[in-house]
């Protein structure tokens, strides 16, 4: 409707259902409640078990240095090991993704070398990427 087309969401392929988060929070994707029993992917770089993307995988938990290094022993013994050195602190995360910046100045930035070729929306940059190819 005329709300989603407003954020630029108005489109075929849209979901039915959309959900943006605040400035300053993101949907974490945790359905436990406590850590102890969180799956074995958490605390890992696993993009392809968790259920979207993780924000926490940009910070590496206290003592990740000295984890990592023995992580790295287990697996030149030829040992099983998980890579565990994410934290599961949903509080480092200081803020989403995706979302249009408030001022459009500290939006995304088109740099081109070509005179004359201007994208002022980020819609429109695959046709400018196109045509420069075309020439």
């Amino acid at each position: 409707g005329p709300a989603r087309a407003e954020l630029g969401l108005d489109h075929p392929r849209a979901g039915d259902l959309v959900l943006l988060a605040p400035r300053d929070a993101w949907f974490a994707y945790d359905y436990w409640t406590d850590g102890d029993r969180a799956p074995d992917f958490a605390p890992t770089v696993d993009i392809h078990r968790k259920p979207g993307y993780d924000p926490r995988e940009l910070f590496a938990r206290p003592g990740a240095t000295i984890r990592g290094a023995t992580r790295v022993l287990q697996k030149k013994l030829g040992m099983r090991y998980l890579m565990d050195i994410i934290p599961l602190d949903t509080a480092l995360v200081k803020g989403s993704h995706g979302l249009h910046a408030e001022a459009p100045e500290d939006g995304p930035v088109w740099i081109c070398s070509e005179p004359g070729v201007a994208v002022t929306a980020m819609t429109a940059v695959k046709d400018a990427v196109l045509n420069l190819l075309a020439r």
